[in-house]
């Protein structure tokens, strides 16, 4: 598809979506032929239908895969051979999944115009968003962007997340300044491969323009989160720089110091006076709203696990700015958009675009469970996968993607649910990941479950003026039976209490909180419980403050991406992880004064 043909904007780019929705099934058949008709001699496909082009044979004759069906000749290519095993155009790069979501990292093969696809959902953002919130292009945007050291295959082949990519692609650094698009953040900045340098500049940055900031953000909530407690460890430093006009001097890269000296003009002690006062309040709720007063809304990922930390969100911008979720993407393939940016989380569904690959479903009950009985990596019967147009609403599915790049009918691992459609396209809202679940025995809890008893159970924590701020889990099979185990990172939000104070929890409340998140999972959990006894109680694990920001420190440190970065709501391999968990167990003193680490559901 050439390139020139996705150079969208504006109202342009609206019309474009409305065309694109409206023949969703001629152009979803246009893309398959495409597909097929550039990648028909390629190994991969060679195999299944010797060279023959027809979609029908296709369908009929390609098995659905996972990862491990496409590794092998990822890995080929990674070590030199060439990418017409699995596509006809050159692999230009290798992209790295999270990691952090579903086991070890992934390389995704990449051609040139996959950027180009990715550009042209990027171009629909602002004029979906300017239909709700007039007037964006009268201020600066302060979004909380990062990238990634890259690495190479043995081929030299560079290997970098989806979104280091983009940014260091010429469609972001050479893109076009118009309102719109004016980041606080420099270009240089955000480019910094030291993840601390560059959220350091980006907040002094915001900082500076505060005034002129509407729109705040970053990819996940997550991120932007840690920005907020980047901040709290550091307003008196970047004030500091405010004040004296003079940059930190530990900020050593030589494009941050450069691009910062055009934005440090002058000393500005009314504005770092401005600052500190708002800084140096005993409660920072709503810190957001009063350090960037013209913001309307803030923008990050904060379907599926990142619900997790909406009430965060809320509470630092006091519940009065919406927060947005604009697009559903991976690192195998950009999705949809959100067309209702400004309704409530709960609500986000995603439009998928027909251009942007071959979408197929697999069917799902209603607990997210495959209707066909099979294991995670067994084959699909083909027979099962349903077309993008003929879903039906109310119905789940597991998203199956084939792209340009040479992936054919692989599974992305979401399970999606039929909330509606746009003309002839499907809106989706998103559930989980498939593949993130915890098990002991016949017990299988998704991702979506763990997180509702979750957020039943922690409202037990209200009356503390406590908030759960992170969590993970772990099935530790070391003992028999085995049990589920939740780490809970806790904090003090009640602003007239002193933060000195040590935060006391009873351990009966602690146990309670275990035996709501048990009674809020599923069946087939609490028949393992009460009656098979092949599960043993559940039970929670209080960690010290800060915990989940050194978990995520180490998962960067073995290759993650700060950008890309998920809590996994699971440990399941790294020994190192469950170190670092079991180190920072908290010892609170309750009411009664003993000793407490470990709270169980107690006795069956």
């Amino acid at each position: 598809m050439d390139g020139k043909k996705l150079e969208y904007k504006g109202e342009e780019a609206l019309k474009e979506l409305d065309k694109l929705t409206a023949r969703a099934d001629e152009v979803q058949e246009d893309i398959l032929k495409e597909i097929i008709t550039r990648n028909a001699k390629t190994e991969y496909l060679n195999r299944y239908m010797d060279g023959v082009k027809d979609v029908s044979e296709y369908k009929r004759l390609i098995p659905v895969i996972t990862y491990k069906g496409i590794r092998p000749y990822i890995q080929r290519i990674a070590n030199g051979e060439d990418s017409s095993l699995i596509t006809s155009h050159p692999i230009t790069e290798m992209l790295c999944s999270s990691g952090t979501s579903a086991g070890e990292p992934k390389l995704m093969p990449s051609i040139a115009e996959d950027l180009d696809r990715r550009t042209f959902l990027y171009n629909l953002i602002m004029p979906i968003m300017n239909k709700y919130v007039p007037g964006l292009d009268e201020g600066k945007a302060m979004f909380f962007y990062f990238v990634k050291a890259e690495m190479s295959t043995p081929c030299c082949i560079p290997a970098r997340t989806v979104l280091t990519s983009y940014y260091k692609s010429k469609h972001f650094k050479c893109r076009s300044r118009d309102p719109f698009h004016d980041f606080t953040s420099p270009d240089q900045a955000i480019l910094c491969n030291d993840s601390n340098q560059s959220m350091y500049c980006q907040l002094l940055a915001g900082l500076v323009h505060r005034h002129q900031v509407l729109r705040l953000g970053a990819v996940f909530a997550s991120a932007f989160l840690r920005a907020i407690s980047f901040l709290e460890r550091n307003w008196v430093n970047l004030c500091n720089d405010i004040r004296t006009g003079q940059l930190d001097p530990g900020i050593t890269d030589s494009g941050c110091r450069s691009a910062m000296s055009v934005i440090l003009l002058a000393p500005d002690s009314l504005l770092a006076d401005e600052i500190e006062r708002i800084c140096s309040r005993p409660s920072w709720k709503g810190v957001v709203c009063h350090l960037w007063p013209r913001a309307k809304y803030i923008e990050a990922v904060v379907t599926g696990s990142m619900g997790q930390y909406i009430r965060a969100l809320e509470y630092y911008s006091d519940g009065k700015l919406p927060l947005v979720c604009t697009m559903y993407a991976s690192s195998e393939c950009y999705f949809g958009v959100n067309l209702k940016p400004l309704c409530a989380p709960d609500d986000v569904s995603f439009t998928l675009l027909p251009n942007m690959g071959y979408f197929e479903f697999i069917p799902m009950g209603e607990n997210g469970t495959l209707f066909v009985d099979m294991e995670e990596d067994e084959e699909v019967p083909i027979n099962k996968l349903v077309d993008l147009v003929h879903v039906r609403l109310g119905c789940y599915y597991e998203l199956v993607v084939t792209t340009f790049s040479g992936l054919c009918r692989y599974r992305i691992g979401d399970v999606l649910q039929v909330t509606g459609f746009h003309n002839r396209a499907p809106q989706f809202r998103f559930i989980c990941r498939r593949n993130v679940v915890l098990s002991i025995d016949s017990d299988k809890t998704n991702e979506e479950d763990l997180h509702k008893s979750i957020t039943v159970a922690k409202r037990l924590l209200e009356p503390y003026n406590a908030l759960l701020v992170e969590y993970t889990t772990y099935a530790d099979t070391s003992t028999v039976p085995g049990h589920y185990v939740i780490y809970w990172e806790i904090v003090q939000h009640c602003p007239e209490i002193e933060p000195s104070v040590p935060l006391i929890i009873d351990a009966e409340v602690l146990q309670e909180c275990c035996i709501t998140v048990e009674e809020e999972l599923d069946y087939v959990y609490r028949r393992c419980r009460s009656h098979d006894r092949s599960v043993g109680p559940l039970e929670i694990r209080v960690v010290k403050p800060g915990t989940f920001e050194l978990l995520m420190d180490l998962f960067i440190s073995q290759g993650g991406s700060i950008n890309q970065y998920k809590t996994p709501r699971c440990i399941r391999s790294s020994t190192a992880a469950l170190k670092l968990l079991n180190s920072s167990i908290e010892i609170y003193k309750s009411k009664t004064i003993v000793p407490l680490k470990i709270y169980t559901s107690g006795c069956d």
